[in-house]
């Protein structure tokens, strides 16, 4: 503060002998250089801690794959089309009638398995969903129609709850306990290998999420297509760590499976007596946690805790959940928006934290999304007021002030780590994209920046809400299109 004091009074002195015509003119491009400094020091700051970060988070993964840990293994060999046991598919819905027709076949082509049953969620004013799961199953009785009692939308975890009792019901009236529930969504796109894969992780964890792999939209190279940014960047390194360093998995809601005796010993750990429900039905991302509460359970108590499954087909393929994200800039937002409220807000009342350092590491992590999209207006405040004050200069109205040392290596040190974060989000996207779709990764960051920003803005908004008692509510992105309805 004091050295742009002088920077202040400096620039002052200097606007007396310019023959400006306005002193106040002077006097407000002085303060604008003071409080670009200001600024430049606050945003400096945390981009070097967050790179620091970023490049621990790289050291880790670039150590794991020189050792022979992080390798993403082929399956040369079928897996068994045999289930060791029963498993049961949630797939939850408000207004999908356009998808979940295809949605259901395809699943129940990829995945033929007789033990496996799908529960589809609806609500009972949402008579177009319902009618287009009748017609998808076509008579197979691996398919049950779950119809929410309430009128929706409500939250997913409700809907999921519902879908809970049904499948609780079942075991009930047939006798049999299911092994393990997978969560999809009605716009998703099972490997036809996933199923097994799912099946054999579920061996030896409690709970195992395979890979989110975003469809590229030839509509929405932009907005649709920096999710195809992050998850792949996400899910072949951060998860990839996290998994070798026994931290916790945070469920992505889709591709993700949940041991049966696990479900109940979280429903007994919560309420204190079994038979409840495991979905926390005002939770935003009630997904997250419960990955991460299973996680946390196989540190502090008798599970086995989570798994992620990064693995290949013999055709090179990755076996993963292939989903459609949102192409418009405000569905974008909204969703955004949901996940870092439920992760960074709602995360920190519900799960808190944990003194373990790689779990300790990883929640700091998950819920650093508010102070990035703060850091980042502030760089791009930063950005206005240089321009601002270039033009001034350039038409000799203001001198700006040589920036003091430690800002110059603050700018030095985050420019090359953001050429550094570039490469790698280049070389990750083009492995699994193709060159061009790598280049393009790069040149979305901008975008996905300004998306981030408007997102917290939104989710500190919800969540301010929710404290002073509004109820939370599902906010669903609409789908026009099903995957398996494109021609590869």
């Amino acid at each position: 503060m004091t050295q742009s004091r002088r920077l202040m009074g400096r620039s002052s002195w200097e606007f007396q002998g310019m023959g400006f015509a306005d002193g106040g003119a002077s006097a407000l491009f002085a303060a604008l250089d003071l409080i670009r400094v200001e600024l430049l020091l606050f945003a400096g700051f945390w981009f070097v801690i967050g790179a620091i970060d970023e490049l621990a988070l790289d050291a880790a993964w670039l150590v794991l794959r020189l050792t022979g840990k992080a390798q993403t293994p082929r399956l040369f060999e079928p897996l068994s089309p045999q289930l060791a046991a029963p498993i049961a598919l949630f797939v939850p819905t408000w207004r999908e009638a356009r998808v979940i027709g295809p949605m259901v076949r395809h699943t129940l082509a990829a995945w033929p398995h007789a033990q496996l049953r799908v529960y589809v969620g609806v609500y009972r004013n949402d008579p177009e969903t319902a009618r287009a799961v009748r017609l998808a199953a076509a008579g197979d009785t691996r398919v049950r129609l779950v119809v929410n009692g309430r009128n929706g939308p409500t939250t997913k975890g409700d809907c999921l709850n519902a879908i809970f009792r049904a499948m609780r019901r079942d075991e009930e009236a047939e006798r049999f306990r299911f092994r393990a529930v997978i969560l999809q969504d009605a716009e998703d796109m099972v490997h036809p290998q996933g199923l097994s894969l799912i099946d054999r992780g579920l061996d030896t964890a409690d709970f195992v999420q395979l890979p989110v792999r975003p469809e590229p939209q030839a509509r929405s190279t932009w907005i649709a297509g920096h999710y195809t940014d992050e998850f792949t960047e996400a899910h072949a390194r951060e998860m990839v760590v996290r998994d070798r360093l026994q931290a916790g998995i945070p469920a992505a809601g889709v591709g993700c499976a949940f041991d049966r005796n696990a479900l109940d010993r979280l429903v007994l750990a919560r309420d204190g007596q079994a038979g409840g429900e495991p979905f926390t039905p005002d939770a935003m991302t009630e997904d997250y946690e419960l990955g991460m509460t299973i996680g946390r359970a196989n540190r502090n108590g008798p599970g086995r805790g989570g798994r992620f499954l990064r693995v290949r087909a013999a055709d090179g393929s990755l076996i993963a959940t292939r989903s459609p994200f949102p192409h418009r800039l405000d569905a974008a937002v909204r969703q955004k928006a949901r996940w870092l409220q439920g992760i960074a807000f709602d995360g920190w009342d519900r799960l808190g934290w944990s003194m373990h350092p790689a779990e300790l590491w990883m929640r700091m992590r998950d819920r650093r999304g508010p102070l990035v999209a703060v850091v980042l207006a502030v760089a791009y405040m930063v950005l206005l007021l240089s321009l601002v004050l270039a033009v001034a200069q350039w038409a000799g109205w203001h001198q700006q002030a040589p920036l003091p040392p430690v800002i110059v290596w603050m700018l030095v040190i985050t420019t090359i780590a953001f050429v550094w974060r570039a490469l790698v989000r280049f070389a990750m996207v083009s492995h699994e994209y193709g060159v061009l779709e790598g280049v393009t990764a790069v040149l979305r960051i901008p975008l996905a920046n300004i998306i981030a920003i408007i997102a917290a803005r939104r989710a500190l908004f919800r969540y301010i809400g929710t404290l002073f008692g509004k109820p939370a509510q599902w906010e669903k992105t609409e789908h026009d299109y099903h995957p398996s309805e494109v021609k590869p």
